[in-house]
């Protein structure tokens, strides 16, 4: 892979892992609902999880998706079918009751697996395979791996942090309730190229 092809790579890891999407506005809810510390699981989970993915995909997902389009589709339906649960609960998250906070962020296994009904993280993966490893190698393939595990990094603390300043701002439980309806909604909405 030539030094123009991997600059081209980290660039389109880099925007499209700052871009708004699923993990990056429940890492934003995260933030803001139960701060930095308790959200790191959820973020490694991503930085380990969407990797893995990627390799998978590289490995003949791909192809599957080809040969079967049902299974496409049934995966489309999963992906949305939980991340409307997702914002279910995200909306259903109460103010904090004598200090304690309610809300649940994803521990790492569950961010991890996420990924797999992430709609925007299959579009990235799926692009990222097929543009930026046209030869199907596996050094390409684990390349792309490395480059977005780094990129996750920045950027998903970029939005713990981001959802952990609107601490400032969510100081009454009214204010906490529209926060969360309001990302609730944001998440349904980022469905919205899917269906």
């Amino acid at each position: 892979m030539q030094w123009e092809h991997i600059t081209a790579l980290a660039l389109f890891a880099f925007v499209s892992t700052f871009t708004p999407g699923p993990n990056n506005l429940m890492l934003m809810t995260s933030g803001a609902n139960v701060g930095f510390n308790r959200s790191i699981p959820h973020m490694l989970g991503i930085t380990i999880g969407f990797p893995v993915m990627v390799i998978l995909v590289g490995f003949g997902l791909v192809e599957l998706f080809e040969r079967y389009p049902m299974v496409h589709q049934v995966l489309k339906v999963v992906s949305l079918t939980y991340l409307f649960y997702l914002a279910y609960r995200i909306a259903r998250s109460q103010p904090p009751q004598g200090g304690e906070v309610n809300y649940q962020p994803l521990s790492f296994l569950k961010a991890a697996s996420f990924q797999w009904v992430n709609p925007k993280g299959w579009s990235m993966a799926l692009t990222a395979v097929t543009v930026y490893n046209p030869e199907n190698s596996l050094f390409g393939l684990a390349l792309i791996a490395v480059i977005y595990a780094i990129a996750n990094i920045p950027s998903g603390s970029f939005w713990i942090v981001a959802g952990k300043q609107l601490q400032y701002f969510l100081t009454s439980n009214t204010r906490i309730r529209l926060f969360n309806y309001t990302m609730a909604a944001l998440l349904i909405v980022s469905t919205l190229p899917m269906i």
